[in-house]
């Protein structure tokens, strides 16, 4: 059935989710911060321009965000001009973005004020995962608001499952950015050492990933990280707001996290080899030059 929708925020995730909507038949009305970002979008997929995301949310039966921290999730939902102001009652909110369960917490309690749903729903799969429609969604809201949305987040996603109330989604990205992090430094580790023991490394990982070390990480970046290649991917700082919002929630819940506060500090080390936009996978990078194997 073809909802009448609005998505703001066209960043490299949300550009091509907004796209499968389209695709799918959905009336879609977008909104960007930087217009030209919003007219190249519908110059390719049609639909309409909106001046703000008030604008764009008027009449919409759901409205998506993507956008970039908590303070861009609250200027785009909460100030004067946000989508709030432009939803009727009964529509249903959905913020893809990856933020603080705090700040999930405050948009739904403000929905609900408006007589609006509301569900936090960030995404795991980048920006591969984003323009395949193949993104993994964890949500957290009102059972019969998500069973509304569903069939309409499917247009780009090929797993969503709501994990609890409102701010459950982004709990869960959490513990799925907490996973990765320690992931992603054991395979660094793994392959510096196989380099360091003259092993081939490709020979190794070829043989590994087929027992209990294989993973995700180890399939899809092995290769370029063995090739010294991080102009790609999810990038280091990107994943260290990610780990903040993590260890905030830690210190809150009681939670310890040791090797995802060391990891944090390892991308920090990253940064200041020049490596804010370089994939998170480039931890090996890291690794290699503090051996004197790689220049910075």
């Amino acid at each position: 059935m073809s909802e009448r929708v609005a998505f703001i925020g066209l960043g490299v995730m949300g550009f091509p989710m907004a796209g499968h909507l389209a695709r799918a038949g959905h009336q879609v009305t977008v909104y960007n911060r930087t217009l030209a970002r919003a007219e190249a979008w519908v110059a390719r997929y049609g639909g309409r321009r909106a001046g703000s995301p008030a604008e764009a949310s008027a009449g919409a039966a759901f409205v998506f965000t993507c956008v970039g921290d908590d303070d861009d999730v609250r200027a785009v939902t909460l100030r004067p001009g946000g989508a709030l102001e432009g939803m009727g009652r009964g529509a249903i909110l959905v913020d893809h973005t990856t933020a603080s369960a705090v700040v999930a917490r405050e948009v739904d309690a403000a929905a609900a004020g408006r007589g609006c749903g509301f569900l936090d729903a960030p995404v795991s799969g980048g920006q591969a995962g984003a323009e395949n429609g193949q993104l993994t969604v964890m949500a957290g809201g009102a059972e019969e608001d998500f069973a509304r949305v569903e069939p309409v987040i499917a247009a780009y996603a090929k797993r969503v499952a709501r994990l609890g109330p409102a701010g459950s989604g982004q709990l869960t990205k959490m513990v799925n950015q907490i996973c990765i992090a320690g992931l992603v430094e054991g395979l660094a580790e793994g392959l510096h050492f196989a380099r360091a023991a003259g092993l081939d490394p490709l020979a190794v990982v070829e043989v590994i990933a087929k027992g209990a070390a294989q993973s995700w990480q180890m399939e899809n970046r092995s290769g370029t990280m063995l090739r010294d290649e991080y102009d790609h991917g999810f990038a280091v700082e990107w994943m260290r707001k990610d780990l903040a919002i993590a260890l905030a929630e830690a210190r809150r819940n009681g939670a310890r996290l040791p090797a995802t506060a060391l990891v944090d500090q390892l991308y920090g080390e990253v940064i200041a080899m020049g490596g804010r936009r370089w994939d998170t996978s480039s931890l090996l990078r890291r690794l290699e030059w503090s051996s004197g194997k790689v220049r910075a």
